[in-house]
């Protein structure tokens, strides 16, 4: 029996990952421009607060909270380089919480002239708070995926990425039109589960959920892919 100790393996087996959770303690340049177009929502809602003394439109910090959840687990996930029990835990959590990112868009019915407030401020409220959710839902996506890359076929990535976002869209419908949340799969699970099963059963009789879901779905990965795009793009722009 060898009793000698690799040096090697011990540096990549604790070493390494303390190195990257230590280098995840500071906030990337993303994640900086993504508290700045929070900030700037959350400072036009405060100003609106401040003038008219209304509640309107205050679920917007909540629905921003339960946004980034998914990013902490994303941003957690890409500590690991391999398959293994808290990987998949922490992918759980984020897909659990993912659909509430997107899910800020459908806040958009919520827009409504209320005076004295003039209507073009709150058009920009509600639409730089669907841009949030959009953002922060993409930039938890790509994580997941570059992690994810490391550990499927290239087929299997996209299929699997497919997947996420189908039930992100359907996750959507059900918080919006059905009204439960992430944690009623804990505090409601019959409910919930009954009311899936209903849904995938019986599709044709629930042709409003399935139309919205994949319409949703459809325009998620449009933007998604746009940016992706964008990505790959050389421009020669320099500040």
């Amino acid at each position: 029996m060898n009793n000698k100790i690799n040096l090697a393996d011990l540096a990549t087996t604790y070493i390494k990952p303390a190195r990257d959770m230590k280098k995840m303690k500071k906030l990337t340049n993303v994640e900086k421009t993504l508290l700045l177009s929070i900030g700037f929502t959350l400072v036009l809602l405060a100003a609106r607060l401040a003038y008219t003394r209304s509640m309107a439109y205050m679920f917007y910090p909540w629905n921003f909270f339960l946004a980034i959840v998914p990013l902490l687990f994303s941003r957690r996930l890409q500590a690991y380089t391999s398959m293994g029990l808290k990987p998949l835990l922490l992918m759980g959590g984020w897909l659990l919480f993912f659909p509430n990112a997107p899910y800020i868009v459908t806040d958009v019915f919520h827009f409504e002239q209320r005076a004295p407030i003039p209507y073009w401020y709150d058009l920009l409220l509600v639409i730089s708070g669907a841009w949030n959710g959009l953002i922060l839902g993409f930039v938890s996506w790509m994580q997941v995926e570059s992690y994810l890359a490391r550990q499927l076929k290239p087929v299997w990535l996209k299929i699997t990425s497919s997947l996420f976002i189908i039930l992100a869209g359907y996750g959507v419908y059900v918080g919006r039109y059905l009204r439960y949340n992430s944690w009623n799969i804990v505090t409601k699970p019959t409910v919930l589960l009954k009311s899936s099963a209903k849904h995938v059963l019986i599709p044709q009789q629930y042709l409003q959920v399935w139309a919205f879901t994949f319409a949703f779905s459809a325009m998620l990965f449009v933007v998604y892919y746009t940016i992706r795009i964008l990505q790959k793009q050389s421009f020669d722009v320099r500040y």
